[in-house]
């Protein structure tokens, strides 16, 4: 059982992957994996040692960290990485990869004996670099979560514990996203129809600033909208594959989610558009 975390394995280090390693690297000895290695060398110059073969990357880790794109993406690095894995390890999983993939995540945890914590993150780019995000942490309690813990401080500013079972952060994260596609949608939406209307829409985002109805995430997002910018910090490709997560959850559980499957089929259109590279608020593109 860890108890005291002295390397970290970190596979994925695409947009929050990276950021995640490099304040990792301020506390910890950290070795990088990614499935594209250009992507990882650019780590080394913060002094994480980056490998080409996940096995080798876990290779001492006392804590093992996934940050890549969904279910089967974690699924098929982990099973790469398993003829390095140390008995007992920690597995931090920080993907958003839904309740239903958590659950087979856990399955081979236990087969490998490694200690599991279903840890999907809130916050995109910029919070990551600037180790902001916010952990919504499941696994047993113990030696191992002052581990977890460790880890979590290093790269987010709040830790919400959800419970001890894994599965319960992911439907957490579901929830949660659900809420965010809303945001990024109405934002979208209200200045499309201002714009169809023959109104600035800069006059939306006067009108909103500093009222009840406003919020940085609002003023972030609609002023990419005004300027024309979409340097992304979560992509409208992920985003898509997020609201396909809370609409198949919706379904399973029988609860009707209007506004979920109409905001996936905006992505999508968005992303048949030729935007699927861009920030999300390019949910506006969709028309």
């Amino acid at each position: 059982m860890v108890e005291q975390v002295r390397k970290v394995a970190v596979l994925g280090t695409g947009t929050i992957g990276a950021p995640v390693a490099r304040n990792l690297r301020g506390r910890f000895a950290v070795n990088a994996w990614n499935r594209t290695p250009s992507r990882a060398l650019a780590l080394a110059a913060d002094g994480v040692e980056v490998f080409d073969d996940p096995a080798a990357a876990v290779g001492g880790a006392d804590v093992v960290v996934t940050v890549l794109k969904d279910g089967a993406a974690v699924r098929e690095a982990m099973e790469a990485a398993a003829p390095g894995l140390a008995d007992g390890a920690v597995w931090v999983q920080i993907s958003t990869v839904g309740a239903e993939a958590v659950e087979g995540l856990a399955e081979f945890a236990d087969r490998h004996g490694l200690v599991f914590y279903d840890a999907p993150v809130l916050g995109t780019k910029q919070p990551a670099e600037k180790g902001l995000l916010t952990v919504l942490a499941a696994g047993p309690d113990g030696g191992a979560r002052g581990a977890a813990d460790a880890v979590f401080d290093a790269i987010g500013a709040r830790t919400v514990w959800v419970a001890e079972t894994p599965g319960a952060a992911s439907r957490l994260k579901l929830a949660l996203n659900s809420y965010v596609f809303a945001l990024t949608h109405g934002t979208a939406e209200a200045l499309s129809l201002a714009r169809a209307l023959g109104v600035d829409p800069a006059l939306v985002v006067d009108a909103i600033t500093g009222g009840p109805l406003d919020s940085g995430y609002f003023q972030g997002k609609s002023a990419a909208v005004l300027a024309g910018e979409y340097e992304p910090s979560f992509t409208v490709d992920n985003a898509a594959k997020d609201a396909r997560l809370v609409v198949e959850a919706a379904r399973a559980a029988g609860v009707h989610a209007d506004l979920a499957e109409a905001g996936l089929r905006r992505f999508e259109r968005a992303g048949e558009r030729g935007h699927g590279g861009k920030d999300m608020a390019a949910s506006y593109l969709a028309e």
